[in-house]
């Protein structure tokens, strides 16, 4: 019961916290992000729990961040969460996840370093166009078949990563 117990307190704290959360705002001197992405994140938001430093998250560490995240999402302090409540933070989480990736495009294809990207910078860092790669037999076109087949080769590689990561 206790096991129970700590996972379901983790799995709050992970909903309310969110890989938005764990992020740090890390940006170079000129404000644009620096591109650090992936352990040290985690390793941020692990510190951030850890709140004695000892290397460990102990239980009542996460009940206290769980806490300090429950009450930032309670915007009208009466200790529940509502519909509007869970939704606003689900929306600024996903508004932070989406902000970190366009940092991420910027940094990726800015060739310029304007802080903007234009069409050439989007496409310029790929060998070739988009329909020269689905354009399997070089007709000049792409056909359904060609554009389901792309699709299909996509999917199964998104999967076959994602197995491979459960692997590791």
């Amino acid at each position: 019961m206790k096991n129970h117990l700590k996972l379901a307190g983790l799995t709050m704290c992970l909903a309310l916290t969110g890989p938005g959360m764990v992020q740090a705002d890390r940006h170079d001197g000129d404000g644009r992000h620096d591109g650090r992405h992936g352990a040290a994140q985690m390793r941020l938001g692990f510190d951030e729990i850890d709140t004695d430093g000892d290397g460990r998250i102990t239980p009542d560490e996460m009940a206290g961040r769980m806490q300090a995240r429950f009450e930032g999402a309670d915007s009208n302090g009466d200790g529940l969460l509502s519909h509007e409540e869970l939704v606003t933070r689900m929306m600024e989480r996903r508004a932070e996840r989406m902000g970190a990736y366009a940092d991420h495009m910027i940094d990726r294809h800015d060739a310029d370093d304007d802080g903007q990207l234009g069409p050439q910078e989007m496409q310029g860092h790929r060998s070739g166009t988009m329909m020269d790669r689905i354009d399997a037999d070089g007709d000049g076109a792409v056909s359904r078949a060609e554009l389901d087949a792309w699709h299909s080769e996509r999917a199964d590689r998104h999967h076959g990563m994602k197995g491979h990561h459960a692997d590791e």
